[in-house]
């Protein structure tokens, strides 16, 4: 499925194509929450890097959050430096992905047909998650991959 994104003001569009475009995982962890997630959460899908386009490339900016013990994270969180929009994400560690934030996209997604709350162990106390039945909730990582969730719910782009 091609995605096609934007930050707020529009200097920055790009579009690149995604295998799990579907919006289900949502990132409690600090580092999402507080760069991307308003709601105390941030969503990210997952796309094929090679696939992405960018037009504005002058107005975007790198932030590389610092992890516990003081060493630099491995992802690059890119954004517009004129509004601030959070974009996406992309970790030299897996060159072949890149995380598109669902808020930046502006082609209509998929809804997911249940929800996946990640990093709940580094939730605020003002984040009430409310899961439905059929949601999974995990205090970090999810059991299964961007990919594997939409293979297990038949949602192969």
């Amino acid at each position: 499925m091609l995605l096609e994104g934007s930050c707020h003001c529009q200097a920055v569009r790009f579009s690149v194509e995604s295998h799990e475009p579907v919006p289900f995982m949502r990132c409690h962890c600090s580092i999402c929450r507080k760069t991307a997630g308003t709601g105390g959460y941030a969503i990210n899908l997952g796309a094929v890097y090679e696939t992405m386009q960018v037009q504005g490339n002058e107005n975007l900016s790198v932030y590389r959050a610092t992890m516990e013990g003081g060493q630099p994270s491995t992802a690059h969180r890119h954004f517009c430096k004129l509004c601030g929009t959070a974009l996406w994400v992309w970790d030299p560690n897996w060159p072949e992905l890149v995380h598109p934030h669902a808020g930046a996209i502006d082609t209509p997604l998929p809804v997911p047909p249940s929800v996946t709350h990640m990093m709940l162990g580094s939730k605020p106390d003002w984040v009430q998650v409310r899961p439905e039945p059929e949601d999974e909730t995990f205090d970090a990582y999810p059991d299964e991959s961007l990919a594997a969730w939409h293979q297990r719910h038949g949602l192969a782009f």
